[in-house]
């Protein structure tokens, strides 16, 4: 039975409109008209935009959020993070699991995602040996994206290896760990149970060519791939192969549109430049990027050069999809100093470049109908709160603005997925249930 929701103001395809009615069945726009006038009834939100997809995320990891922020005996790093990471997994079942990532996809839907790509490589049990159903985990994620209603790609990860030259794992990898033959057998699951799935090579680290070149067949679907996120990571693919992470995957993996490159960190010009032209995607993760310490992307050249990006929330420190776009802006003023750096002509708002941009890229890197308020799309929804005291008298882009620089979250009121409304006066509408079990978990981790 089709619904639909009225909206005063609407960011389209082709920019603002007023009276916007959506038609919405299966989850999906069936139909849209402007200039139209509320019907007695029906769902009605003062101003919305399209959701964004979340390109990134480990959800498993939402729960290690202020565990890693105290400082080691030695200079803390990423790879020092990695360590308090493998010691915290050690302990997760997988009902643990699924409660995380439904409190992490519920952050999410609060926070202006609608969609995301679950980077998944939590494979095993805690000793490493494969659950009777390999991809017992995987389809926790699943159960959790139904059951809080954010759109999914799941992108079962590859990881074979502890460093470059197919170097044997350490014993904090075993969960991860498979061959390419129960690797197909974990996509091929997922893949029976209709859902979207794509690959995701860990990174040159964990997968060596000939396995990159087995697993990328097994699915059609998008590529995703961690790469040059650090200064060692490049020192070392240097070492092993002469090339820098990027350099080697443009030169020898095919990258084309199908592809997503997280991070992307550390790029020289050239590099820069080719990414762009091959139509792939840059997956940004700002704030964890910050978090880590990995550097600064180089987006104001990449956008120069017409590049494709995409934001995602990786360890999910802090969820919020107008930060991640804030700090990739504000980054770039503390490296560059300067202002409004990457919207491109006078007098556009940042904001609204920012956003555009990253509906696009996010889309592509999710390999869904998703990021537009447009027929034959996802009914993915974020309603802005016009009554927020920092909305007074303003509307359209000054509203997106205040939203992304200003209030963040706070200024979301609701959010429809897939047509159904799963968040109201900011809160999703299964937050208590999805508290409590998240609550449990977290004081049997740290009892």
């Amino acid at each position: 039975m089709p619904t639909t929701l009225f909206l005063d103001r609407a960011l389209l395809p082709d920019g603002w409109a007023s009276g916007v009615r959506l038609t919405i069945e299966g989850g999906m726009i069936t139909a849209r008209q402007s200039g139209q006038t509320p019907r007695t009834g029906e769902a009605r939100e003062a101003l919305g935009v399209p959701g964004l997809s979340n390109l990134h995320s480990h959800a498993f990891q939402r729960a290690m959020a202020g565990l890693a922020e105290r400082r080691g005996p030695a200079a803390d790093s990423f790879w020092t993070w990695r360590e308090v990471m493998y010691r915290f997994l050690a302990r997760l079942g997988p009902d643990d699991v699924e409660a995380i990532a439904a409190y992490a996809f519920a952050d999410m839907l609060e926070a202006g995602f609608t969609a995301v790509a679950e980077f998944h490589y939590l494979h095993h049990s805690p000793d490493g040996s494969p659950y009777a159903d390999v991809a017992e985990l995987a389809r926790r994620h699943l159960k959790a994206a139904d059951d809080t209603g954010i759109g999914i790609t799941l992108l079962p990860v590859f990881y074979a290896h502890a460093t470059f030259g197919g170097e044997p794992p350490t014993p904090g990898q075993r969960r991860f760990i498979n061959d390419p033959n129960r690797f197909a057998r974990i996509v091929e699951a997922l893949q029976n149970d209709r859902a979207t799935v794509g690959v995701a090579p860990h990174s040159l680290r964990a997968a060596t060519p000939d396995e990159l070149q087995a697993i990328l067949p097994l699915t059609t679907g998008p590529v995703h791939i961690h790469a040059a996120e650090q200064v060692k990571e490049v020192e070392d693919c240097l070492a092993w192969s002469g090339q820098r992470p990027v350099e080697w995957l443009l030169d020898h993996a095919g990258v084309d549109p199908r592809w997503c490159l997280i991070h992307a960190t550390h790029l020289t010009r050239s590099e820069t430049l080719r990414l762009a032209r091959s139509g792939a995607v840059a997956g940004l993760c700002p704030i964890t990027e910050a978090n880590l310490g990995d550097g600064i992307f180089p987006a104001s050249d990449y956008l120069a050069a017409a590049g494709a990006f995409g934001v995602g929330t990786d360890s999910n420190i802090a969820i919020d999809a107008a930060g991640e776009l804030r700090q990739l802006e504000y980054a770039q003023r503390l490296s560059l100093r300067g202002r409004n750096l990457l919207s491109r002509t006078e007098g556009e708002s940042t904001g609204r470049a920012l956003l555009t941009d990253a509906l696009k890229g996010g889309a592509q890197a999710l390999g869904q109908r998703l990021g537009a308020l447009a027929i034959d799309h996802r009914a993915d929804v974020v309603c802005l709160d016009m009554n927020h005291p920092d909305m007074a008298g303003r509307g359209d882009d000054l509203a997106l603005d205040t939203w992304i620089f200003s209030q963040g979250r706070a200024a979301i009121s609701s959010v429809y997925a897939g047509g159904r409304r799963v968040v109201e006066n900011g809160r999703h509408l299964g937050r208590s249930a999805i508290n409590t079990r998240y609550s449990t978990v977290l004081r049997g981790l740290t009892a």
